[in-house]
């Protein structure tokens, strides 16, 4: 069905396709709403899409594994009837440190530090799994006389109350502390330390020193216990989930149209009231809710002059800055990483040697420049899934960081210095790389910002931080997934609670759209 054949006026309209619009159009569709999804791309998925780099090969487009959807959505939305099938599952992780052999990060693996690495990761999965269900809920209002608001935060603090007085403490001493600190009170390993804040820092603009990084880090492990599951490869990459997602959808009765962009929000008697897309044609709708970050939506689609002055300075002041690239190789064989299990290939591989290697690779974006010695996250998608490059063929995809948006001087001259640097710290862990690509691609914070309509080319549309988090997610006047404009809702990864490819933004968003429009 082309565009020109879809009605002229819906219950809901939600403008993006991401996999957070994609789960808010599929949780209202099958509430019965008329739920219309417009996506200006010519695929479904944004940043979570599979797309070809290179003729004949594949890779997922940012985002390249799943380990924060909840099991409850998934199975909610039946994604496994859907099509989703897994290449792999329970993804092994393992760090590599120049001089040293590779450290699987396992409690069985890990020689002398394996006891304290066992306490700790119990530890931390006690703490996860009282967070856990904040993620799924609509965050509460503060400042409220209401009861539900107040039962909610009640509900938070006697859930950390049950963890016991031991451990209550702990998570209260901890929070506001940066991971650095709290990696070194618990292993001497430089390798471990440094594998396992990598997952606080990474997508973020932060350093291990950082204050409010093992709040990232916990945010990350509280996802990771609602999904019930360890680190998984979709069959086809990231872009077969949001297919899969787009199916239960329009299973669901919802349209999904791609290639069409939505010019602007339309606004009739102070209410949200439809869009008119880049082609001119006006589309009503009693409801419109936004995947797209909190700046593109009311500073472009909407407007600045249906907002007040002091609600508009506090979008402006959004930190949305990316400092992650993401680096894509298609390779002639399989690379040869040095003294790496075979089946850790399959796997994530770490470049973060060391507390102090990331925290010197951060130092650099604080002056607008990029690491010299870049952390990375690598998967070889290939060795699970061989039909993402011809036959004997091979991509490698990495997360490289930091790289920064504004880079001093600019992305047109340290794009190819950054691209070799990045292949140079990879040759260093497998001889003989160089010389087996034959196709590169490399996606900058700009390059993100302009292919996938994403502010500043941050992935997790606002940065993650104590100002920016939950109850003023993102920012004060646009929690809870409501705005200032009656009808218009958000649902992207700027909301509560945040990026990564979990999915609650968009069914918490289509939850409070069914409670507030009745």
């Amino acid at each position: 069905m082309s565009i020109e054949e879809v009605k002229s006026s819906y219950d809901c309209v939600v403008i993006g396709a991401g996999h957070n619009g994609l789960v808010c159009a599929a949780t209202l569709a099958r509430s019965g709403r008329s739920v219309l999804v417009l996506e200006a791309a010519g695929q479904v998925g944004g940043a979570a899409s599979t797309r070809e780099f290179a003729t004949g090969f594949r890779v997922s487009a940012c985002a390249h594994l799943l380990h924060l959807m909840s099991a409850d959505l998934m199975r909610e939305l039946n994604l496994a009837g859907m099509g989703l099938e897994y290449a792999a599952v329970d993804m092994p992780t393992t760090a590599l440190a120049a001089g040293q052999p590779p450290m699987v990060v396992s409690e069985d693996r890990l020689g002398s530090e394996g006891a304290a690495y066992v306490a700790y990761a119990a530890r931390m999965r006690r703490f996860a799994a009282v967070l856990a269900p904040i993620l799924a809920a609509v965050p509460p209002r503060l400042g409220t006389q209401r009861w539900k608001d107040r039962l909610a935060l009640l509900g938070a603090g006697w859930r950390i109350r049950k963890l016991g007085r031991r451990d209550m403490r702990e998570l209260l001493r901890i929070g506001g502390m940066n991971v650095h600190d709290l990696l070194q009170e618990n292993f001497t390993s430089p390798v471990l330390q440094g594998a396992l804040a990598a997952d606080a820092v990474l997508g973020t603009n932060f350093g291990p020193r950082s204050p409010g990084t093992v709040l990232t880090l916990l945010y990350r492990l509280a996802a990771q216990a609602s999904a019930g599951a360890a680190l998984a490869q979709p069959k086809g990459g990231m872009g077969a989930l949001c297919e899969a997602l787009a199916r239960s959808a329009t299973a669901a009765g919802a349209d999904i149209r791609v290639s069409t962009p939505a010019a602007r929000i339309v606004v009739e008697q102070d209410r949200a009231a439809g869009v008119v897309l880049e082609s001119g044609r006006s589309i009503a709708a009693r409801t419109v809710i936004s995947s797209a970050d909190p700046k593109t939506t009311f500073l472009r689609l909407l407007g600045a002059h249906f907002l007040d002055a002091g609600f508009v300075r506090s979008v402006n002041h959004l930190r949305t800055r990316g400092l992650a690239a993401k680096l894509h190789l298609a390779l002639d064989r399989a690379p040869r990483f040095t003294d790496l299990e075979p089946a850790s290939l399959g796997g994530r591989l770490l470049v973060a040697p060391s507390l102090e290697h990331i925290e010197h690779a951060y130092n650099h974006a604080k002056y607008g420049e990029y690491s010299a010695a870049p952390l990375m996250e690598v998967t070889v998608p290939t060795v699970n899934d061989p039909c993402l490059a011809p036959p004997g063929r091979h991509v490698l995809s990495a997360v490289v960081q930091y790289a920064p948006y504004g880079l001093k001087e600019g992305w047109q001259h340290g794009r190819q210095r950054f691209t070799d640097l990045a292949i140079d710290t990879l040759e260093g862990y497998a001889p003989g790389l160089r010389a087996s690509i034959i196709g590169v691609e490399l996606l900058t914070p700009e390059d993100i910002e302009r292919d996938f309509r994403i502010t500043g080319g941050h992935w997790h549309h606002a940065e993650l931080a104590f100002d920016q988090f939950f109850m003023v997610r993102p920012v004060p006047g646009a929690a809870q997934y409501l705005t200032p404009v009656d009808g218009l809702f958000l649902c992207g990864a700027g909301c509560h609670p945040g990026g990564g490819v979990m999915g609650a933004a968009g069914r918490n968003a289509a939850h409070q759209v069914l409670k507030q429009v009745s």
